[in-house]
């Protein structure tokens, strides 16, 4: 690869580096955010379900661009899991649309962790996904944290300390 082309994806050789781990990262916190909205999506009706929807494209978009991206930093883009442990059983609206929240929130921890290790086009892309992961997750849950993507900022709701233990089990 040449310099100019190092550069047009975003990096030079040190931050590239430190991006690639980051960036598949990300790429698998959205496999797995593909799956988990395939299944909470079945659990939905109405105006939910096309909320689901709309999120399932946003995070195959997503994906798509990160394989791309991964390609251009010099890594073999990390593949999907067959399937993903599910942090609780998504048996009703309710638990679908408690899943689709800590989806987002681990989408919004793992782009933040792009952010801070990305420059250029790379940083731009990551902090949009993170702050359309923060976006979603508001409007699934109903209410905000003060740092979207930052654990060590945001202080855990006492409801959802479980849930997010599990959280880290659908990417893996």
């Amino acid at each position: 690869m040449t310099e100019g082309a190092g550069q047009k994806a975003g990096r030079t050789d040190e931050a590239g580096q430190t991006a690639l781990p980051a960036a598949q990262a990300a790429l698998a916190a959205e496999h797995a955010a593909v799956y988990g909205y395939g299944v909470l999506g079945g659990r939905l009706e109405g105006r939910r379900r096309t909320e689901a929807t709309a999120a399932y494209d946003a995070h195959r978009a997503r994906r798509d661009a990160l394989v791309r991206r991964v390609r251009d930093l010099g890594g073999a883009p990390v593949a999907a899991d067959a399937a993903y442990a599910l942090p609780f059983a998504v048996r009703d609206p309710a638990a679908a649309v408690r899943f689709a929240a800590l989806l987002e929130d681990r989408i919004a921890g793992v782009y933040s962790d792009l952010v801070r290790a990305a420059l250029g086009p790379l940083r731009q892309e990551a902090a949009a996904a993170l702050r359309e992961a923060a976006v979603r997750s508001v409007r699934w849950r109903g209410t905000g944290v003060a740092f979207p993507g930052l654990a060590e900022k945001a202080a855990a709701r006492p409801s959802d300390k479980t849930a997010e233990a599990g959280a880290a089990a659908v990417t893996h």
